[in-house]
C-alpha cells in the first residue's frame, strides 16, 4: 500500500497541481492510517495491501483520533485524504470496492482569523529599521506580507523577476501553481528597491542557482525557507504585540480585515488572496461584524449596562 500512497501523491503533484502543503498532510495521514491498519490486522505495515483495509478499520481509525483529541478540522481533512486517495485506487482498478464511498467529512469549526491592530503593525515595522541588509530583508518581507496578503509558501517562492517597481506589482503563483498579480502600496516599494539594492550582500559562498533568483535570502545564503521566515515574523509581533498569534498568516489576515474595514470590496479581496471560492473570504465580514458590535456596546449609551 506504501507504494500505492507515493504514487497517488505524485499524481496529485503532476496532476491536480496539489500545493506542497497538501502532499505532505495527505501523505502523512495516509501513512498514518497504514501504520493503525497493520496493528489492527496484525501485520507489518509494508505487507498491508490498500484492499485490506475496509470501512470498519477506517472507522476504528477515525475513532481512535478522537480520543486522543485530535482536532476536528484535522479529522475532516485525514478524511478527505482517504476518500480522494481510495477513489484513485478504485477508478485505477487497484481495489475492487471504495471502502471510503460513503465517509462523512466532519464539519470544520469555522474560526475567526486573529488580526494585529494598525499600531501594532506599524510598531512591528519600525522594529526592523533598516541599519543593515538584513534588516532590510526583514522589513522588505514584512511589507509585503501586509501590502499584499500572500501566502508564506507563495512568498518565499517569489524570485527577484516577479517584482516590477515600475508597475507596482508582483507576479506570484499560488495554489494549483495559479498565477495572479497583486498591487504594492508605497511602503513595500520603497523596502523592496532597498531590498534589492542591497540583497547581493545576503549572498554566500553556499548560493546556488536558484538562491541567485530567490527574492529573498537565508542567513546560509540559500533560498530563504518557510521555518526561518516564520521565526522572524513570530520573532517581531513578539516584540510589538500581546497577541498570541505570531505567525505570516496573522499579517495575511490583517490585510483581509483592515482592507474590508476601510471599505474595499470583499470580491477584489478574494483576488488579492488568491482564494477560489468566494466562502473562503468572506469568513473575514465575520470578523468585521464582531469589531462593530464591540464599537456598539462600547459607544451606545443603551448598548450595555
Amino acid at each position: 500500500m506504501k507504494e500505492l500512497i507515493f504514487k497517488f501523491i505524485r499524481t496529485l503533484k503532476t496532476e491536480r497541481n496539489a500545493s506542497e502543503h497538501t502532499l505532505t498532510s495527505y501523505k502523512n495521514d495516509l501513512l498514518q492510517l497504514l501504520t493503525f491498519s497493520a496493528s489492527v490486522l496484525d501485520k507489518k505495515p509494508e505487507s498491508v495491501t490498500a484492499a485490506e483495509i475496509d470501512r470498519l478499520t477506517i472507522r476504528l481509525w477515525l475513532g481512535d483520533l478522537s480520543e486522543k483529541g485530535v482536532a476536528r478540522n484535522s479529522v475532516a481533512r485525514k478524511v478527505a485524504a482517504v476518500r480522494s486517495f481510495y477513489k484513485y485506487c478504485f477508478k485505477r482498478g487497484y481495489v475492487e470496492k471504495n471502502p471510503a464511498q460513503l465517509l462523512i467529512v466532519p464539519k470544520k469549526i469555522s474560526r475567526l482569523p486573529k488580526t494585529l491592530q494598525l499600531n501594532e503593525i506599524i510598531n512591528m515595522m519600525d522594529l526592523a529599521d533598516g541599519s543593515n541588509p538584513q534588516s532590510i530583508q526583514d522589513r522588505a518581507i514584512m511589507e509585503l506580507f501586509y501590502a499584499t496578503g500572500i501566502r508564506l509558501s507563495e512568498l518565499t517562492g517569489l524570485n527577484t523577476t516577479d517584482l516590477d517597481l515600475n508597475l507596482k506589482q508582483v507576479v506570484v503563483f499560488g495554489k494549483g501553481k495559479k498565477q495572479r498579480i497583486v498591487p504594492l502600496g508605497e511602503e513595500a516599494l520603497i523596502w523592496c528597491k532597498k531590498h534589492l539594492e542591497t540583497r547581493v550582500r545576503l549572498l554566500t559562498k553556499n548560493s546556488d542557482n536558484d538562491a541567485r533568483v530567490a527574492l529573498f535570502i537565508a542567513p546560509r545564503g540559500g533560498r530563504m525557507n518557510q521555518r526561518k521566515v516564520q521565526r522572524i515574523i513570530k520573532e517581531y509581533i513578539m516584540k510589538a504585540s500581546e497577541s498570541v498569534n505570531k505567525s505570516p498568516h496573522t499579517l495575511r489576515h490583517s490585510f483581509a480585515t483592515h482592507m474590508l474595514d476601510a471599505g474595499a470590496d470583499i470580491r477584489l479581496i478574494k483576488e488579492f488572496l488568491g482564494h477560489a471560492s468566494l466562502t473562503s473570504t468572506q469568513v473575514y465580514t465575520h470578523t468585521s461584524v464582531e469589531r462593530l458590535k464591540n464599537v456598539y456596546n462600547k459607544a451606545h449609551p443603551r448598548a450595555e449596562k
